[in-house]
């Protein structure tokens, strides 16, 4: 079999979930409600952030941006999946393909470290609230969140370029439902070893640093609550973090079980579902956790809906 350059490769196919034809039809239907739903759901926060000057607040300008960046994880995904399915062409183009493996890396890393960041806000607003203003000022808000971006927008330039030296030979399936960096590599026929140790690099560093920066804060915090001499106070305070907590949970839940089943079985359509488990389903279950376990939320979104002034 003969190697082909990365420049002569034309392009891959994206294999998906299933290749059983009785199955498409739900898949598709299946993809196509939870796209409709996280986006519906992360913009109605946008919108309901924005238009309320009562959430025009630290906390919730850190939580606009993960529903945005939800977004667009699903939007980099999904849409291209359901267009397959609907034409019945798996094929995408090598630029195409680092591109999408690009944007992935780039709001999945974001979401990641806006995390981080909202696990500072809710330190701060605990541990120092009297400093809190001060401290969680506007420009910093803002500085936070393009240092996040431009952390991880450098994170996914790197690894998109170090996909650029890799030669690959037919035939070029990838057994995902989108273009994931492991399965670009294990398609290559170049050594792929320094790609490797990328990857085992900057995976520890983006996820233990972040993990570990969020267990410091909540430690503070729940040292900080359990001294706090009202029952009332404490349960006001755990409320705050209740809704970040579930997210946090849950998107380390999924990437965490995403590790174990490619380290664990190598099976493709686990490892598929498993991802799919990561990039879909968080990004469609975030905006519920926070409209539900948040009563200012609740209020904005109804006063939305209901046409009610976020004045009244």
């Amino acid at each position: 079999m003969g190697t082909t350059n990365q420049t002569a490769v034309s392009g891959f196919l994206l294999l998906g979930l299933t290749d059983d034809p009785a199955l498409q039809p739900l898949v598709f239907s299946l993809f196509l409600s939870m796209y409709l739903v996280t986006v519906l759901g992360n913009l109605l926060i946008v919108l309901a952030v924005s238009s309320d000057s009562h959430l025009h607040t630290p906390m919730y300008f850190f939580l606009c941006n993960l529903s945005f960046t939800d977004v667009c994880i699903s939007s980099t995904t999904i849409p291209k999946m359901l267009v397959s399915i609907q034409t019945q062409d798996q094929s995408i183009s090598y630029a195409g393909c680092l591109a999408q493996l690009c944007c992935v890396l780039i709001f999945c890393g974001l979401e990641n470290c806006l995390l981080v960041v909202m696990a500072y806000d809710r330190y701060v607003a605990i541990c120092h609230p009297l400093r809190y203003t001060v401290i969680m000022n506007p420009r910093l808000c803002v500085l936070l969140v393009l240092l996040c971006l431009l952390t991880t927008t450098a994170n996914a330039l790197l690894h998109t370029l170090m996909a650029l030296r890799l030669s690959f030979c037919t035939p070029l399936g990838i057994p995902h439902f989108f273009c994931e960096l492991t399965q670009v590599i294990n398609l290559s026929s170049s050594d792929p070893l320094v790609n490797n140790l990328l990857v085992y690099l900057e995976s520890s560093i983006f996820a233990g640093v972040p993990l570990s920066g969020i267990i410091f804060s909540y430690t503070q915090i729940v040292s900080s609550i359990l001294r706090m001499p009202s029952s009332g106070g404490r349960y006001k305070a755990f409320s705050t973090c209740g809704s970040h907590l579930s997210v946090v949970s849950l998107f380390y839940g999924t990437g965490f079980g995403v590790y174990m089943s490619s380290a664990v079985n190598d099976a493709s359509i686990k490892n598929v579902v498993a991802s799919m488990m990561y990039v879909v389903v968080p990004q469609m279950l975030n905006p519920f956790i926070y409209s539900l376990r948040n009563k200012e939320m609740k209020r904005a979104l109804r006063r939305i809906i209901t046409g009610v002034p976020s004045s009244l």
